[in-house]
């Protein structure tokens, strides 16, 4: 089962992710191509981009139920379009006296 502390950095935030055990069998490439990509120097599959639609929730969850060595993960954090388009925002600070 894919771990979210071990999921690679290139994935895009969240629910889908890959986890280091991926063995780049292309599986999760042909099954979501318009989720998944390869990282060509680190020889893995990443999620490039979250499911758009019901059809690409689909897709994603088909590759996750076939990956043979179960790399893919979906307990990732949901992150709403408009939050991840929000500029950040320093935290209050305590006043002083």
């Amino acid at each position: 089962m894919a771990a979210f502390a071990n999921r690679y950095s290139d994935n895009v935030p969240g629910k889908f992710y890959v986890d280091d055990q991926c063995i780049d069998c292309d599986l999760c490439r042909e099954t979501a191509p318009d989720n998944f990509t390869r990282n060509e120097d680190g020889g893995y599959s990443f999620v490039y981009k979250q499911p758009a639609s019901p059809d690409e929730e689909v897709l994603c969850k088909e590759a996750m139920e076939g990956c043979p060595v179960e790399a893919i993960g979906h307990d990732g954090v949901q992150v709403s379009a408009d939050a991840a388009a929000a500029p950040t925002q320093p935290a209050p600070q305590p006043q002083a006296g």
